[in-house]
């Protein structure tokens, strides 16, 4: 199975080490990853700040981008997400909607794909770690993808799970959200460290490099002893 790998603008800047776990996870279950080396920003930012016209630019080169790839994943939840957005976006441009599907159509956030499509639950992961998991809000919400990285951390030999309380609440990042309002997001992500810190665990695990980003930079600020990791760190575990 052949899969183009998405890295988004975080995963490439801030967790480059994301991307190295989540190519050999794939390569581990018998995927071949290939990196269109002409991937830009989705172009989410511009999108969610109302600046659709600017969006369709980008949005048109990375659909071209990923024309001829037979399965796109990406290690970021919102990002995967944008990728079904351009289907929106596109209302007005019936040839480019009907492009923008076909890549809505063969985008998978990473967890999902390995569970909704190559239909593995147990990646040899070992982890002797106690954690909480964070659900960022795009990757539920609007890509709905729910199920799968509970499924997969469950099989994490060595793995102290614990729910997260209020799990369903904002860590405040919202991209340009974070800078915008900035002290609404400051209050938001306070509150999801409280409720991490009610778990005990030594580690939060999330699956978007966004809200990662967010809550580790406040969790570090606080001196807070936690361990922020991407869900790729802990799947492509032997320790």
């Amino acid at each position: 199975m052949k899969v183009s790998l998405f890295i988004t603008c975080l995963g490439d800047v801030f967790y480059p080490g994301v991307g190295k776990d989540t190519v050999e996870i794939l390569e581990r279950l018998n995927c071949e990853v290939v990196f269109p080396p002409n991937q830009t920003c989705c172009g989410q930012p511009a999108y969610n700040s109302g600046y659709h016209k600017e969006t369709k630019e980008v949005a048109k080169h990375m659909i071209n981008t990923f024309a001829e790839s037979e399965y796109v994943v990406s290690p970021s939840g919102s990002c995967a997400t944008m990728f079904h957005e351009y289907v929106h976006l596109f209302e007005d441009e019936p040839e480019w909607q009907e492009k923008a599907k076909e890549l809505a159509a063969k985008t998978y956030e990473l967890t999902a794909f390995i569970v909704n499509v190559l239909q593995i639950e147990d990646v040899g992961a070992t982890c002797h770690k106690k954690v909480t998991y964070h659900t960022s809000c795009h990757m539920t919400r609007l890509l709905g993808v729910k199920d799968a990285p509970m499924k997969l951390l469950k099989n994490v030999k060595g793995l102290e799970f614990t729910d997260l309380p209020n799990k369903e609440i904002c860590c405040g990042f919202g991209g340009t959200f974070s800078v915008k309002m900035m002290q609404i997001s400051e209050q938001m992500v306070n509150e999801k460290i409280d409720h991490i810190e009610e778990t005990k665990a030594e580690a939060l695990i999330g699956a978007d490099c966004g809200c990662l980003m967010n809550i580790g930079g406040r969790i570090e600020r606080q001196g807070k002893p936690i361990e922020v990791m991407h869900i790729a760190q802990i799947l492509n575990s032997k320790e």
